[in-house]
C-alpha cells in the first residue's frame, strides 16, 4: 500500500512539472508572437520613412543635416529591430531596440518641427498621406507594444513564482524583457512658452 502512495505521489509530481513546462514554453511562445506583431509594424514604419525623407527633401533644400540624420537613425533602427526580432525579450537586443526607436522618433521630431516652416510642404498631398499613415502605424506600435509587455509580464511572472520558478531554472527559461517607449531629450525637455 505504500508503494502506491508513493508512485501515486511521483506520478502527481510528473504531471505537474510536464504541466508547469509546458505552461512556461505556451508563454514564451505568446510573447514572441506579440513581438512580432510589433516587428511587422515597426517594418512599416522604416518603409514609410525613406518615402517620407524623399518628399520634404524637394521642399527642405536647406536642411539636409535633418533629413540625413532621420535616414541614419531608421537605418539603426533597422538593424537593432532586427537583433530583436531574432530573440524577442533579450536585455541587451531590447535595449538597443529601444534606444535606437527613441533616437529614430527625436529625429522624425525635429523632421516634423522643420516642416512646419514651410507651408508648401504642409499643404502637399502626399506628405500630409505619409504623416497619417506614420501616425496611424505609431498608434498601432503603441497598442502592439503594450500587447507584448503584457505577455512578458506574464511569462516573467511566471518564471519567478514558486515552483515553476524551479523547472523555469533548470531549464532556461530566463526573464525577457520589456519594451517601453522611450524619449529623445529634446520631448524630456519641458515646453517653454512665451506671451
Amino acid at each position: 500500500m505504500g508503494w502506491l502512495i508513493f508512485l501515486g505521489l511521483i506520478a502527481v509530481v510528473v504531471f505537474w512539472a510536464i504541466g508547469a513546462y509546458n505552461r512556461l514554453v505556451d508563454l514564451r511562445n505568446r510573447f514572441r508572437n506579440a513581438f512580432a506583431q510589433i516587428d511587422v509594424q515597426l517594418k512599416r514604419r522604416y518603409d514609410l520613412i525613406p518615402n517620407l525623407v524623399e518628399t520634404a527633401k524637394g521642399y527642405m533644400k536647406h536642411e539636409r543635416e535633418t533629413l540625413e540624420a532621420v535616414i541614419k537613425a531608421r537605418n539603426t533602427a533597422v538593424t537593432a529591430n532586427a537583433a530583436a526580432a531574432a530573440n524577442p525579450g533579450n536585455p541587451a537586443a531590447m535595449q538597443g531596440l529601444m534606444s535606437a526607436e527613441g533616437a529614430l522618433t527625436g529625429a522624425l521630431s525635429k523632421l516634423f518641427a522643420l516642416a512646419e516652416a514651410y507651408p508648401d510642404l504642409k499643404a502637399n498631398q502626399n506628405m500630409m498621406q505619409l504623416s497619417e499613415e506614420l501616425t496611424s502605424t505609431e498608434n498601432k506600435i503603441a497598442f502592439s507594444r503594450q500587447s507584448f509587455n503584457d505577455s512578458v509580464m506574464t511569462y516573467n511572472t511566471a518564471t519567478q513564482q514558486f515552483p515553476s520558478n524551479v523547472l523555469a531554472g533548470m531549464f532556461g527559461f530566463t526573464a525577457a524583457e520589456l519594451l517601453q517607449a522611450t524619449e529623445s531629450a529634446d520631448e524630456r525637455q519641458a515646453v517653454r512658452v512665451q506671451f
